[in-house]
């Protein structure tokens, strides 16, 4: 089976210009499982998730289809990155104390997925699934340009699979004993070419460039110098997580 490749022309980038994930979300999804041995963090595109994982855990086994991302991805001594489908570790069965997805699940064949998951994890193992939305800004005027450049320059070019993110992952049937999670965001301090930098990965700014032969990203840092002050002060940007974790249901 084929995958939907929309990152790996712009691995570097992705790796350079995504927005990490807070600790405080590892330190939960770490306490799911009994034990902290092994982390299969699938879609792991350049290892974002999967170094906040390596922290907490033995051993992460982090996987991604594809070859550009897994190249770009950060080395660590307890991360093994193998070029893989999430549908299709390649992992021993029983043998994964977590499995995770981040920012990722809305690419995946998802119930395949979650039975890959069921075939890998332990009998007390745990599935943490997140993403994040919409990025908010620290001012109104400055909010206001990047939404309309969002929702509305890019409207028609982002995927469909973008509205099962938007939803919190919520319309995706999750076949697991559903456990709370707790309310978190994402949150970076960037300069204007930052933001820029992070909206040239957009799958919808990519669409855009291939279909009309220009860089949509000019025009919108134009609109929002005009209210950012020193293009090099950092503005706080933040970004609401959503996330779904569960436990195998007892027989």
């Amino acid at each position: 089976m084929t995958f939907k490749d929309h990152f790996s022309t712009r691995a570097a980038q992705y790796a350079e210009y995504r927005p990490h994930y807070p600790a405080a979300l590892f330190d939960f999804v770490a306490s799911l499982p009994q034990k902290q041995r092994i982390a299969l963090d699938c879609g792991a595109g350049n290892g974002q998730a999967s170094v906040g994982l390596a922290e907490r855990f033995e051993r992460v086994v982090a996987t991604d289809p594809s070859i550009a991302q897994i190249e770009n991805a950060t080395a660590h001594e307890r991360i093994e990155y193998r070029v893989a489908r999430a549908e299709a570790s390649g992992l021993p069965s029983h043998t994964a104390d977590l499995v995770t997805a981040a920012q990722s699940l809305h690419w995946f064949d998802a119930a395949a997925f979650f039975e890959e998951a069921k075939r890998v994890l332990v009998a007390d193992g745990a599935i943490a699934v997140w993403g994040y939305g919409d990025p908010v800004m620290e001012t109104p005027a400055l909010h206001q340009i990047l939404h309309h450049f969002n929702r509305g320059t890019l409207e028609g070019y982002w995927f469909a699979e973008r509205l099962t993110l938007l939803n919190g992952y919520r319309d995706v049937p999750f076949p697991f004993e559903e456990l709370a999670t707790p309310d978190l965001h994402l949150q970076v301090h960037w300069t204007l070419d930052e933001l820029a930098g992070y909206l040239r990965t957009w799958s919808s700014t990519m669409q855009y460039i291939k279909a009309r032969g220009v860089d949509p990203v000019v025009d919108v840092v134009s609109a929002l110098a005009e209210y950012w002050g020193d293009r090099s002060s950092a503005r706080l940007i933040r970004w609401p997580l959503h996330i779904r974790a569960g436990r195998l249901k007892s027989d």
